[in-house]
């Protein structure tokens, strides 16, 4: 009897220690990104006193994903080297449009990754892609730790959509661009929120004001976004749907063959 390794092309599942160390991640996060709505006007509101906070803790957190993931599903060290090199990929993509538009192609790919990987390993690809591009690029600053988080929500949630072993071919392909388009949007909405609570001499009508009602806040919020960046975020949202149409059938298949290779959630049969 010869031994067998199949490899499976499905996404890693969530085990329950990745389950927690999400969950205390995400939270973490709303906290971060929403304190400054519940807070008073005498509040100090600079997200750039307590970014070097978020950013230390999201580190160890990161890092207890990976190894909850492994250790639930048994993977090895080939795992974590795909991550790495993906990160790697996605953070010499993004330069390729900062600037123009929102044209990003890094976003294509992160759906990709994270429709293939899961969602535990998607939620640490996206949030590494993005600390690698912002070192590839100088665009370390306070608002770094706040886009690491964000591009993992935005990866992690590729790896929850429904149908993950059994929706192929153009169905799954719409899918992917529908999400793709939507989460683009979402991405750039949770990311003005980091800055649109501290920055000043805006008109009244879209500016924060401290201590005032929570929805009142949200409708200047929402005023501010469509004001300022949502010409941007429809060109992400816009280049992603495209890419994903048109290379996302090629890209899937690379994808899916190498977690094969990498044997991840491999199984052992014997034959004759």
């Amino acid at each position: 009897m010869t031994p067998v390794v199949k490899g499976s092309a499905r996404p890693v599942r969530l085990g329950p220690r990745a389950v927690i160390a999400l969950s205390l991640i995400t939270l973490i996060g709303i906290a971060a990104f929403g304190w400054p709505l519940l807070a008073d006007a005498d509040s100090g509101l600079a997200h750039a006193q307590d970014a070097p906070w978020l950013f230390a803790a999201l580190l160890p957190l990161l890092v207890g994903v990976v190894i909850a993931t492994i250790a639930d599903d048994g993977m090895d060290a080939k795992a974590v080297a795909m991550l790495g090199v993906l990160a790697a990929v996605g953070a010499a993509l993004r330069p390729l449009g900062a600037g123009t538009a929102g044209l990003e192609p890094m976003f294509f790919l992160m759906v990709l990754s994270g429709r293939v990987l899961g969602p535990g390993f998607g939620f640490v690809l996206g949030s590494v892609t993005m600390f690698a591009s912002a070192l590839l690029t100088g665009g370390v600053g306070p608002w770094m730790p706040f886009q690491m988080l964000a591009m993992g929500w935005f990866t992690m949630g590729a790896g929850l959509l429904p149908g993950p072993h059994r929706l192929r071919g153009r169905a799954e392909l719409a899918l992917l661009a529908l999400y793709g388009a939507l989460a683009s949007l979402a991405y750039g909405t949770v990311m003005n929120l980091q800055g649109w609570t501290f920055i000043g001499g805006m008109a009244s009508g879209i500016s924060f004001h401290p201590g005032d009602a929570l929805h009142e806040n949200l409708i200047r919020f929402f005023a501010y976004c469509a004001a300022t960046s949502l010409g941007w975020d429809l060109g992400r949202a816009a280049l992603t749907v495209v890419l994903t149409l048109t290379l996302g059938a090629t890209a899937l298949k690379a994808l899916r063959r190498a977690t094969r290779r990498a044997a991840f959630e491999a199984q052992v049969t014997f034959e004759a």
